[in-house]
């Protein structure tokens, strides 16, 4: 499922001069310098232009890519938007501090590497949008001129598609035309952001899967192996930078499938292949598009990884045995080890609230009716306070263990200082949770005498040794009730006004999840100046490589999915194809300016109604068949359902996954998708205004070619001189698309660029659909 292995137009297995019978029927010349002609245009497609028009117009579309990226890209001369992370990730890489992102390095390490090449050191880190470049010292041309180059050559690389499947200039520019013609695409290409990779690879992973597939006929060989390779890579470098390059994955994935399942049948029009070819087929794409693809993604983060060997923002995301591996670590030179009847603060690792207590209790009845122990609260509170003391005990009441350490898997009471009370947790439901315990305190009378063991918790080390000493800062624990084995947890939702709004502590059935985990924040019964204090010498430890990368793989795809809160931003699926809102990125009060994320509408609109019609014609087709009516050739529905079907794929896999996501969402998430749909449309462009004109065109342009250079004057036949007309329909079709699209993308502009600034009855102008725009009163 993918392009046609022959472009559509040439003629490989046909004849190409025509028969005596049709001569006669048609009124062919016979002329011997004509037919020459003919057989000189039968060697290339017959795509509506030569192979030197092709090239004249991809040069000049990929000139004007680079206008369209690089025109003013120095301004703003300030942060603008995401550039206060990536911008700061390369700082970070540059300084070797350790950072934790969401996303892959490859992108980042991108943005570190032209840092390194223009010299700068990463001194700045990007810390507030508006913060100047200028008075910062920073390169960000140079930075910014990364997404741009790779912005451009995608511009190219959508071309570079089109022809490679036998489109016809027309179509080719077409598509290539509204990525070119694109606000969004330019905008998001200008600054230093991670979008620009991500679309730029997910294309030439499309275009590189098209040639693969072009030698299918020639399996194995060593262009079969290059394109396959490169294909694999391309793949690498999409779901390295971001995780949603694994759709991408998904598009190529599926049309090697349906493939396979062709060479898999007995009756294909090649030849049977034995299973041992068909696995030998199997092995070499699983190796190519699945093997060596993980091999270069595991190849960046061991780059990342050998990089970032100092201790930085990112330590607190990972464990204590990942932070042993870093230089100047803080989290292990405070270190302390907490004894017996240490009176310490304890903090949760994921949302920084402190487990906390105070006298109120909690209320007879909950809002759903159900009845509570009304007993003490216990309640998770994010600033530092008295009530967030707790005193370590020991398990039994005559234990002697002051002034030994507490180790792990070892059984403990807390007892909450300012109320004297015994933390407890029992068969009660919790407030928010029905199927969770309730946490609270009780009496020291009652947590010595009947209710003893419901006051016992097990302190369980991640990751720790039998024995291992249990200390501040750098143990990450879970504190396991000991008879009902939950772990106490906590979750972001706030209480009621009865507890302040401060977060539910509670116990959580499941033990495993991260969200468990907790951690010492200080001794605070320990003087400043006490010998155990002491800042030992420290050795940096090592990890193997692949424990590193799970340990992070597992914490950002937890923080990214948790990236659920609202944003003013954040826009829906269903928006993007119709280009209902769009994102500020940057504003300047005093000269009105205004950098605003959007769209091309026009391109998006006329992109988003091809996809439509593309879908009334595979219906009607198939209606059609199943009434026995055949509209059309066999050239024409194969390449409607293989090389355009591969297109309308692309777009699927890349825009409809997003609605099962429960992350925020905007706008940029569509720019792949919104790629794949301008290839449907310039192939939509030449089935629609091009129907059944490449059959004969080689004759009409071999004729034409003929008068240029004065041969004996020749009739045009029917059939040829509609290959001509409908010719000039995909032209004249492409003149008024990329006209009406070129004229919206300059009304734009300025919000596009930056500049210049708008009056207010200029911002209202553009409030096509209510964009929320600055300076519109």
């Amino acid at each position: 499922m993918a392009a046609s292995s022959t472009p559509q137009g040439t003629l490989r297995q046909r004849n190409v001069g025509p028969s005596p019978s049709k001569k006669a029927k048609d009124g062919a010349s016979s002329d011997v310098e004509l037919d020459k002609h003919v057989k000189a245009a039968a060697v290339k497609p017959s795509n509506a232009g030569s192979e030197r028009d092709h090239k004249i117009a991809f040069t000049l579309i990929t000139i004007m890519a680079f206008v369209t990226r690089f025109w003013g890209i120095s301004h703003p001369n300030e942060v603008v938007f995401d550039e206060v992370h990536f911008g700061k990730f390369a700082s970070y890489y540059l300084e070797k501090t350790y950072f934790f992102d969401v996303h892959p390095p490859f992108g980042k390490l991108l943005f570190a590497f032209m840092g390194w090449l223009v010299g700068y050191d990463g001194h700045f880190h990007f810390e507030n949008i508006g913060d100047s470049y200028i008075v910062n010292k920073v390169p960000y041309v140079a930075f910014r001129s990364l997404p741009a180059l790779l912005g451009a050559l995608t511009v190219s690389v959508v071309y570079l598609i089109m022809w490679e499947s036998g489109y016809s200039l027309p179509a080719c520019i077409v598509a290539a035309g509204l990525i070119l013609l694109d606000n969004a695409h330019i905008g998001q290409t200008r600054l230093i952001l991670l979008d620009a990779t991500l679309v730029f690879a997910m294309a030439c992973s499309l275009l590189c899967y098209i040639k693969f597939y072009k030698l299918r006929h020639e399996p194995f060989s060593r262009k079969w192996w290059k394109w396959l390779i490169l294909t694999g890579f391309a793949l690498s470098c999409d779901i390295s930078t971001k995780y949603v390059g694994l759709f991408a994955f998904i598009t190529i994935g599926s049309a090697v499938v349906i493939d396979l399942w062709d060479l898999l049948d007995i009756k294909r029009p090649g030849g049977a292949l034995t299973l041992p070819e068909f696995g030998k087929h199997f092995a070499a794409r699983a190796f190519g598009l699945i093997i060596m693809p993980f091999i270069f993604y595991l190849f960046w983060f061991q780059v990342h990884f050998s990089i970032l060997t100092r201790s930085g923002p990112g330590d607190d995301f990972m464990t204590p045995e990942f932070q042993e591996t870093l230089s100047d670590n803080i989290m292990l030179q405070n270190a302390v080890t907490i004894d017996y009847y240490d009176t310490i603060t304890i903090k949760h690792k994921e949302t920084k609230a402190y487990l906390h207590s105070h006298p109120d209790r909690y209320p007879l009845r909950y809002d759903d009716g159900r009845v509570s122990s009304q007993g003490q609260q216990v309640t998770g509170y994010p600033f530092n306070d008295t009530n967030n003391y707790w005193q370590v005990l020991p398990a039994g009441e005559d234990d002697q263990k002051l002034g030994r350490h507490v180790k792990n898997h070892d059984l403990i009471r807390l007892r909450h200082v300012g109320t004297d009370t015994i933390l407890l947790s029992h068969d009660v439901a919790s407030p928010y949770y029905p199927t969770n315990q309730e946490f609270t305190t009780v009496s020291i009378a009652d947590a010595y005498g009947g209710r003893a063991a419901d006051t016992l918790f097990e302190v369980r080390i991640e990751h720790g040794k039998n024995g291992q000493e249990f200390k501040s800062v750098s143990s990450h624990f879970k504190l396991i009730h000991n008879p009902s084995k939950v772990a106490m947890w906590t979750h972001t939702t706030p209480l009621p006004e009865w507890a302040y709004k401060q977060q539910e502590i509670n116990g959580n059935k499941q033990i495993a999840p991260s969200s468990n985990v907790w951690l010492v924040e200080d001794i605070v019964s320990l003087p400043p100046d006490h010998k155990r204090r002491e800042k030992p010498v420290r050795q940096v430890k090592t990890l193997p490589f692949l424990r590193k990368w799970f340990e992070l793989q597992r914490s950002m795809f937890w923080h990214n999915n948790q990236l659920t809160a609202s944003h003013p931003y954040a826009s829906l699926p269903y928006q993007w194809p119709f280009l209902l809102r769009g994102v500020s990125f940057w504003t300047q009060n005093d000269t009105r300016q205004q950098i605003y994320f959007l769209g091309n509408p026009l391109g998006w609109w006329i992109a988003s109604s091809v996809l439509a019609i593309y879908v009334g014609i595979v219906l009607a087709d198939q209606f059609s068949l199943r009434r026995g009516m055949d509209a059309l050739d066999h050239r024409s529905r194969s390449r409607l359902y293989n090389s355009t079907g591969f297109f309308f794929l692309a777009w699927a896999t890349h825009y409809f996954p997003f609605y099962v996501m429960g992350r925020q969402l905007f706008l940029h998430h569509y720019l792949p998708a919104h790629l794949a749909s301008t290839l449907v449309t310039g192939s939509l462009v030449e089935f629609v205004f091009s129907q059944d004109a490449p059959e004969h065109e080689v004759a009409y342009l071999a004729a034409k070619a003929g008068r240029k250079n004065a041969q004996p004057k020749r009739h045009l036949t029917a059939r040829e001189r509609f290959a001509g007309q409908s010719l000039m329909g995909s032209w004249i079709a492409a003149g008024v698309i990329l006209a009406v699209v070129a004229a919206s993308w300059y009304f734009f502009l300025p919000l596009t660029y930056g500049y210049p600034g708008l009056t207010v009855e200029q911002v209202v102008r553009r409030k096509w659909l209510g964009y929320d725009l600055h300076f519109a009163k």
